[in-house]
């Protein structure tokens, strides 16, 4: 195997052990304590501490070898998991029990900040695929790391909720410490040329800080490149919605057993679409093919709901499941090529933590909203006396209005998009050509 492939290798492992504990611990907290909102907090810590956390830990990215990172990461998750172990082993009576006991969030926070710690590997791996492939193979190998993720996804739903059944969090967190001993000691014997630039008499080294006003000049330096990472964070601004209600809404179709399956074999497109780009790539323009998929995605978005049936709320997540690592593959790929690889890890981190933020910020705004806006509107109120014949009336009915009208945001400012300057500028640059170059004549798509 090529070193990259054993990079991948090794980030699948450690993917699926970090996600592992992190589906387990929200399983385990809402069996011990029956609390929804317990569970709703282990979410918003982890979105919470990606976002914070990003910009820092891109620095480290930058700063150090980049296989060293990854086994830093590896060695502070298993003190963290290390030490949650060793609460559980000492858990007063009745501690995991209580939704409000500080014995169980002091337990719940060291256990996500372990998992967070594997988050030095998602921004460490696409500038390893800088320095390891040539420029005209990234698309394709940026195609393999999302058919990994997708992998760890369906692995890390089908592997959690059984671990918590036959052994609680001793038995998760055991497996974590094992499988993260593995994967540290693979990067330690592997040997990887990180081709790190040595530096030059008379020019004085970049300081090693996190550095966000330098971070924020090189993004600005690039033109356009502040749009996509703002129209990604939009995106998962959206994207939100689907955090905060596809699950109740697939739960008004089927059985929560057949939801899980069902959930766990579309993950099967993520792992799809990853091969299908490792062969294919993504074209000329990476940024044109990521504001198509967004198209398509959005559209999609608009009709998946549009009645309450199960085939088609399937072939939606499909979709959205299949596009997702283009999406992520281009914005990858983009930035591979205009942002020098010395400051690489903290945009990706910036990135991170500037996209993470804006999901759960909906995710908390969108829920409430349903609930006490949109479903009475849907269920006896206005919306159901206009469109309830056709569109249907009810609580569900009311989630469903809520994916359409997301879905004709995310097509509108798709639209705006493509025919934005900020998206001619970048497409010109990742070119390595002026904008004026762009035909003006083929309206805002280079050729």
């Amino acid at each position: 195997m090529s070193p990259f492939h054993q990079i991948l290798g090794n980030n699948l492992v450690a993917n699926v052990t970090n996600f592992t504990v992190w589906f387990a611990i929200t399983f385990w907290i809402f069996i011990e304590t029956q609390s929804v909102f317990a569970t709703g907090m282990v979410a918003g810590i982890f979105l919470v501490f990606t976002a914070a956390f990003g910009i820092w830990l891109g620095a480290i990215v930058d700063h150090n070898s980049k296989r060293l990172a990854m086994m830093g990461s590896s060695l502070v998750s298993f003190v963290f998991y290390l030490a949650a172990i060793a609460m559980v082993l000492l858990e007063p009576e009745g501690a995991f029990s209580d939704a409000f006991s500080a014995y169980l969030w002091v337990f719940v926070l060291i256990v996500m900040l372990g998992v967070i710690a594997g988050n030095i590997r998602s921004i460490a791996l696409p500038t390893i695929v800088t320095i390891l492939m040539p420029e005209d193979e990234r698309d394709k190998a940026n195609g393999l790391v999302g058919m990994v993720t997708g992998i760890g996804f369906l692995t890390t739903s089908v592997i959690s909720g059984f671990l918590v059944a036959w052994g609680g969090m001793y038995l998760v967190l055991l497996l974590a410490l094992a499988a993260t001993v593995v994967v540290f000691f693979h990067l330690f014997f592997l040997r990887l040329n990180e081709g790190r630039p040595v530096p030059v008499d008379g020019q004085p080294s970049e300081p090693k800080r996190v550095d966000i006003a330098g971070t924020i000049a090189v993004i600005a330096a690039v033109p356009g490149l502040f749009a996509l990472i703002f129209f990604a964070t939009f995106n998962n601004f959206l994207g939100g919605i689907f955090m905060a209600l596809l699950d109740a809404y697939g739960l008004s179709l089927v059985s929560v057993e057949i939801w899980g399956l069902l959930f766990g074999v579309l993950s099967t497109a993520f792992i799809a679409s990853g091969i299908i780009i490792s062969r294919t790539g993504l074209g000329k323009n990476p940024l044109k093919t990521l504001l198509l998929v967004n198209l398509i995605v959005w559209t999609t978005c608009c009709f998946f709901t549009i009645q309450p049936s199960l085939w088609l709320l399937v072939g939606g997540c499909f979709i959205w499941m299949f596009f997702g690592p283009y999406a992520e593959a281009a914005e990858h790929t983009t930035l591979q090529k205009v942002v020098p690889l010395e400051r690489q890890g903290r945009v990706f981190g910036f990135a991170q933590s500037v996209e993470q933020a804006a999901s759960p910020l909906t995710a908390f705004l969108i829920g409430p909203y349903t609930q006490f806006v949109v479903i009475p509107f849907m269920t006896d109120g206005a919306g159901a006396d206009t469109i309830g014949d056709w569109f249907g009336t009810g609580p569900d009915r009311g989630i469903a209005l809520v994916f359409t009208v997301a879905g004709l945001v995310g097509v509108l400012v798709t639209i705006i998009a493509l025919n934005s300057r900020p998206y001619r500028q970048l497409s010109a640059f990742y070119a390595g050509r002026p904008e004026a170059e762009v035909g003006s004549a083929e309206g805002p798509t280079p050729a």
